[in-house]
């Protein structure tokens, strides 16, 4: 008949393993070391029955040994940062890449600007090379005009090539009796003239030009100012018919024949 204990007894498992499946941690490694493992019964003939001499046995199981699992090793890992940490870091960042952001977007609109306004520049220039080149062409037209020259076929051309350089935006100014100005204006003679109050263009040898507000050619005028001597200048230094200067010098002879009386 068998014995309590031989009836009790079941099968013990023992986890072997080093890492604790469920923590994560490494155990004790003498925690459960073979020769802390419970005897067999030690009879023969069944050696897979054990009976369990030590009590407490069944408490290791997968979790290892009992007690807390810093006492048998290193405790979990803390973490890098709290959540404040990681909101300012991530507030940090944010900024930074909204300050470059802003920053890439002022350059290309900068950098927009300048080529629009190059390529303004560079439109206007080449257009003003080609229209100077034609000007010499236009004077002629306008000689032959004056000369009544201008008929015919010659007429038709000299419309269409005039009308061409107004499309593309060529002007002509200077008129007689127009301010002088030294801006637009060359003055190639100057007269005296009573008739004007201010410098005036009294003739327009030859017409200026201009392509938006840009002066390709100023106009060559023949320039009035005003006399600032006046009307009345030359005839007061004018002699009189005896020959002699009017004026309070006529007192001085009369007073030499009273001092001789």
């Amino acid at each position: 008949m068998s014995s309590p204990e031989e009836t009790n007894a079941g099968p013990v498992i023992r986890d072997l393993r080093r890492i604790d499946p469920r923590t994560g941690q490494v155990r004790n490694p003498g925690a459960d070391a073979p020769g802390t493992a419970a005897r067999g019964s030690g009879k023969p003939g069944r050696p897979g029955r054990q009976s369990v001499s030590e009590p407490g046995a069944e408490a290791a199981g997968p979790q290892g040994p009992a007690g807390p699992p810093e006492a048998a090793g290193a405790g979990p890992a803390p973490e890098p940062g709290g959540p404040a940490e990681v909101e300012l870091e991530l507030a940090t960042k944010l900024a930074e890449r909204t300050a470059d952001l802003q920053r890439v977007s002022a350059e290309y609109a900068n950098y927009r600007k300048r080529v629009d306004r190059d390529r303004v520049v560079v439109r206007e220039q080449a257009l003003a090379n080609v229209l100077v080149a034609l000007l010499p062409v236009l004077d002629d037209i306008g000689r032959a005009q004056e000369h009544g020259e201008l008929v015919g076929g010659f007429e038709k051309v000299a419309q269409s090539l005039e009308s061409i350089v107004t499309k593309l935006g060529l002007v002509a100014f200077g008129n007689e009796g127009e301010p002088f100005d030294p801006n637009v204006h060359e003055a190639v003679s100057l007269i005296q003239s009573a008739g004007v109050t201010e410098p005036t263009c009294i003739q327009i040898l030859q017409p200026g030009y201009k392509v938006g507000d840009r002066i390709v050619r100023p106009a060559r005028v023949i320039v009035a100012e005003p006399d600032d001597a006046g009307p009345g200048a030359a005839v007061a230094d004018q002699p009189d018919e005896a020959g002699l200067p009017s004026g309070p010098d006529e007192a001085g002879p009369q007073e030499n024949r009273e001092d001789e009386d």
